[in-house]
């Protein structure tokens, strides 16, 4: 594979979810499954459409002429690219040296850590005992909401949230001042939101208005109900051992990266030309979405 082809390939892999493209010294006999332009598509590219696209056996036959058209239509569209000369483009390749890096780092990384140990039941239990709040003290928050713009939310409308006892008063409110909101309603549990969130609203008296503001729009919000949800724990069960799981892979990937910037020469230049960081806004009222 010439190294125009080549880059035009990986590019192609970003832009579809870093698939496989063809290539030749891993065919074999009888694997190949369409030739376009003289480029074949295989028995083994198809297989990893099918594998990282999670089809079901049951549908893998049907699926499989599908991506067998798809595949004849990356081919061809990766032909016209490497025609136009699009591998040249300083931003394909850029874009080509990030995907072969994130590639790579995360080969290094799945190779490095293995196959992570399963957590054992008393690791399970000591987990689900010591965070009660995700599973026996579980609650559901049934909540009302009137959204309206955060213009409409004046000086007049601030003084009136301050005394009022129900969302209903508020919308009556609203509907004679002639302020145009909609009603929503959304369920939420406490394990669903920020933890920092969610005992905040836990103190909050059932019906009483609060508000949320989100930029151009604000919520004024009431609980409606609270009722536990515990969760048992052969319920949690595979949820706590997913998460000790990643824990211990996060752990272990830490680790490992420590090792390697202390083994490494790393030198910071031309620091002034570094864009300045982005600035961090905690919204924790993203969960009610």
């Amino acid at each position: 594979m010439s190294l125009s082809k080549s880059v035009a390939c990986t590019a192609w892999l970003l832009a579809v979810g870093l698939s496989a493209c063809g290539d030749k010294a891993a065919k074999k006999p009888g694997q190949s499954l369409a030739s376009v332009n003289g480029n074949e598509i295989t028995v083994l590219q198809l297989n990893d459409e099918l594998q990282r696209g999670g089809v079901a056996p049951a549908q893998q036959a049907e699926a499989s002429k599908k991506l067998l058209e798809a595949l004849i239509d990356r081919q061809l569209l990766q032909e016209q690219a490497e025609k136009d000369k699009l591998d040249r483009d300083p931003k394909v390749a850029q874009a080509i040296e990030r995907a072969k890096a994130l590639i790579l780092a995360q080969a290094y990384i799945q190779k490095k850590m293995g196959t992570v140990g399963k957590p054992t039941r008393a690791e399970v239990e000591d987990y689900f005992q010591k965070n009660p709040d995700f599973f026996t003290g579980r609650k559901q928050l049934d909540m009302r909401q009137l959204v309206l713009a955060s213009r409409d939310l004046d000086a007049p409308l601030r003084t009136m949230l301050e005394s009022a006892k129900s969302l209903e008063e508020v919308a009556a409110w609203l509907d004679a001042h002639k302020v145009r909101y909609a009603r929503a309603q959304l369920s939420r549990a406490t394990t669903d939101l920020p933890p920092e969130l969610a005992k905040k609203l836990l103190t909050i008296p059932k019906g009483q208005p609060f508000i949320i503001n989100e930029g151009e729009r604000s919520l004024l919000i009431a609980i409606a109900d609270t009722r536990d949800t515990p969760v048992a724990l052969d319920a949690a069960t595979p949820q706590i051992e997913q998460f000790l799981v990643n824990q211990r892979t996060k752990a272990a990937t830490d680790a490992e990266l420590a090792r390697l910037r202390a083994a490494a020469k790393i030198a910071y230049l031309n620091q002034t030309a570094a864009a300045a960081p982005a600035t961090a806004i905690d919204r924790g009222v993203a969960g009610l979405k």
